[in-house]
């Protein structure tokens, strides 16, 4: 997807914040690794437990056609509660070896066939503990085939399911989805090679935005201008500007220099990463992690909700395509009154600014005539909005189909398309045109920071108000006290407005 770029910004501001204890910096993996090593998991459970069913029904009784199936297996003599156990040691068991081999999470930083190799590795030393624990146990009566079934397309079931969550990471990454937005302190021989290994491997779940130099110029090198964003003076308003979610110190600076990083760090939620090595004594028990070939070790986490994200995002989902099905009869009907209406395309849509400066295409129900935007231009003196949107009462523009659509936001039914695909959630400020966000302010970036959405504080409290400050004001309002209990509050408020009809 494509990104916006405004060029860079000619103002400095200096690092604020006072100097931190870089000893209260935690060093365990981010919120969003855990909860994809928590699905990640999961699915594995699933494969253990498909494979189960298979190989007491089909697997055996009709490949192998010696009759021994479940039924043998239940009248072994092992009472349940012992079968159960063998269940869930073997369960455990592949889910340790396979966290040991560091199978789960995001940093998937090794190739396919490696990661293929170690989860086989994984289904065998399970299956090997299952049949140490039946062996130290002296049970002979389960069936040796259906074991060997079990370990068999446990392991090949665990396969398939590894190679699923490497294609769905690799295709949302491509997609600039779940990427971070990196910028790399230090422009010489390290930080170089770093920039080589984030942009020749997406798989890294990493976009390079640029370098940035030490406010005394002695990491400047002769690298292309376009890559170099800026000084260290200028990183508060850069992270706004370009979305910055991670920076890679790639070469030694001094303490002080650090501790204004963490601050900031913590102002903004930012990730910071740098090479071992180069703060001994302030990272002597982080974690080592690898970026491509580079061992990296962190100085300060994201502060994420990732569980209240992840219910934001199933509530999504599953009220967007709920709200299409019930609705489809009805956007029948309104398609059919809107092509009758007026000579034209039926759906209106639009490029708009999404999470992170991504362009997206807004798909809503036509309610202006075909040239509206050709005759926006001659309307400019009625706009009845303050700053750069625009808006007026009686809008000559606007169909009669398109004044009731308006009226009960039915025209806005199509983008819960938008809502499936990632593109917007029902909450969030309202997506911007390409033409606003060239206009914004450095604080205005903040709205880009989440998901646009169908509604937002601004359509429950303020949408008469005239005034873009406003508008502004509590978009940013939401960014910043956001949870998933305030969406739902939204939610019920949005409803109670569409029903009174006091839309516009």
């Amino acid at each position: 997807m494509a990104t916006v770029s405004l060029g860079n910004l000619s103002k400095q501001k200096p690092l604020a914040g006072k100097a931190g204890t870089l000893g209260a910096v935690s060093g365990h993996r981010s919120g969003s690794a855990s909860l994809m090593t928590t699905l990640m998991m999961f699915s594995d459970v699933v494969a253990i437990l498909l494979a189960l069913v298979l190989a007491l029904n089909i697997g055996v009784e009709r490949l192998l056609g010696d009759g021994i199936g479940l039924r043998s297996v239940v009248g072994s003599g092992t009472p349940i509660s012992w079968l159960l156990g063998y269940l869930a040691c073997f369960i455990v068991a592949l889910l340790l070896v396979s966290h040991h081999q560091g199978l789960y999470g995001h940093m998937l930083t090794y190739s396919a066939l490696h990661e293929q190799r170690r989860t086989v590795q994984s289904g065998v030393v399970a299956g090997l503990l299952l049949c140490g624990a039946m062996y130290t146990t002296h049970n002979t009566s389960i069936s040796r085939t259906v074991v060997l079934c079990l370990i068999c397309l446990s392991t090949l079931f665990t396969c398939i399911s590894r190679g699923m969550w490497r294609y769905l990471m690799f295709r949302r990454y491509e997609r600039g989805v779940d990427s971070s937005n990196v910028v790399i302190l230090g422009a010489t021989g390290i930080g170089v090679a770093l920039q080589k290994q984030i942009v020749n491997n997406r798989h890294l779940g990493r976009i390079f935005k640029g370098f940035v130099h030490l406010s005394d110029g002695r990491s400047q090198v002769d690298n292309p201008p376009e890559t170099c964003l800026g000084t260290l003076d200028q990183l508060r308003c850069l992270a706004r500007q370009h979305f910055i979610d991670e920076i890679i110190i790639a070469e030694p600076c001094s303490m002080a220099v650090a501790r204004d990083l963490i601050d900031l760090a913590r102002e903004m939620s930012l990730e910071i990463l740098v090479i071992p090595g180069f703060y001994d004594g302030i990272t002597p028990e982080a974690t080592i992690e690898y970026l491509g070939d580079f061992p990296v070790v962190s100085l300060h986490h994201r502060d994420e909700k990732v569980i209240a994200l992840f219910l934001k995002r199933i509530c999504d989902v599953v009220l967007s395509l709920g709200a299409l099905l019930v609705a489809l009869p009805a956007m029948m009907v309104m398609a059919l009154a809107i092509k009758l209406d007026s000579p034209g395309p039926v759906f209106y849509i639009s490029e708009r600014i999404g999470k992170k400066g991504r362009t997206f295409r807004c798909v809503k129900f036509r309610t202006m005539v075909a040239d509206a935007e050709q005759r926006k231009n001659a309307l400019a003196a009625h706009n009845e909005r303050t700053g750069i949107l625009f808006k007026m009462k009686n809008d000559p523009r606007v169909t009669r189909v398109g004044a009731r659509l308006r009226k009960y936001s039915l025209d806005e039914i199509p983008q819960f398309v938008n809502v499936l695909r990632g593109e917007m959630s029902l909450v969030g400020p309202r997506p911007p045109l390409a033409s606003e966000v060239a206009k914004y302010e450095i604080d205005h970036f903040r709205r880009l920071e989440v998901l646009p959405g169908l509604t937002g504080l601004w359509q429950v409290r303020a949408r008469q108000d005239p005034s873009f400050e406003r508008y502004v004001a509590l978009d940013l309002a939401y960014v910043e006290n956001w949870s998933f209990w305030l969406d739902m509050k939204i939610l019920i408020r949005t409803t109670e407005v569409v029903v009174r009809g006091t839309g516009s």
